[in-house]
């Protein structure tokens, strides 16, 4: 299946085999959509990833999927990359690491560039089940876009790197999930993916190499330790297909 989607005010084509949307993808949304049922309120389902994984286009695709099942409940898919801080903020602020300090914006995408308890207010929001909104990421503006998307479907899919990360502040956030999900793969697999992705939008790839080596590959290695167990686990091959690492009889 071919999806022409938008992520982060970005153009991406997506295509899935016909065995993963087979035997993964629609079971898991009719998973979903019993749960929600059962629940008669909405579901929070959580899926976590380290960068280039392709969570961000997986979850927009099982939304579309979605959309063409007749009965199925609408999925709506937000982001954490809106609870990103300003642009403003990284250009001013500095942060520790390994002993040395370091502009914000030269890390940026990593967990203290986000901003941990804003996003905790908002998931709290929609557990609630209260019709609401949601920032979006712009990635043209690199900022975070607000009130951009609207919140009022009974099952809400949030992905993001960190959701499932085990660190203090962040462990805390899966406890709101009625069901997570997770993707991992292979690390040089990530970085080709990452340094193809910021040549694509223009950046000198000896740059792109030097930002992915010192930031995004950080963030990578930190995704692929310490990301907790999730009730769905896969595995993103170099061929683009995905693969069962666990399932739970939830």
């Amino acid at each position: 299946m071919v999806f022409d989607l938008m992520i982060n005010n970005m153009p991406v084509r997506a295509k899935y085999s016909d065995q993963n949307v087979k035997e993964i993808f629609l079971p898991l949304l009719y998973k979903l959509d019993a749960l929600q049922k059962k629940k008669n309120s909405r579901i929070l389902v959580m899926a976590a990833a380290p960068p280039a994984a392709g969570k961000s286009t997986l979850t927009k695709a099982l939304a579309c999927m979605a959309d063409g099942i007749p009965g199925m409940e609408k999925i709506t898919v937000v982001g954490m990359d809106g609870y990103h801080k300003y642009q403003s903020y990284l250009d001013t602020h500095t942060l520790f690491r390994e002993g040395e300090e370091i502009l914000m914006a030269k890390v940026k995408g990593c967990p203290e560039t986000f901003d941990i308890e804003k996003l905790e207010g908002k998931i709290r929001e929609v557990t609630a089940g209260k019709t609401g909104t949601w920032p979006d990421f712009d990635r043209i503006k690199e900022d975070p876009v607000e009130d951009a998307l609207i919140v009022d479907s009974d099952i809400v899919l949030l992905e993001g790197n960190y959701l499932l990360l085990n660190e203090k502040g962040w462990r805390d956030l899966s406890k709101y999930a009625d069901y997570t999900i997770s993707i991992s793969a292979d690390q040089e697999f990530l970085r080709s993916r990452l340094i193809d992705r910021r040549v694509r939008a223009g950046i000198p790839r000896k740059d792109a190499e030097e930002f992915v080596d010192f930031s995004d590959m950080y963030n990578v290695r930190m995704c692929l330790r310490n990301t907790m167990p999730a009730d769905l686990m896969l595995y993103l091959e170099s061929s683009g297909e995905y693969s069962i690492l666990h399932e739970s009889g939830l």
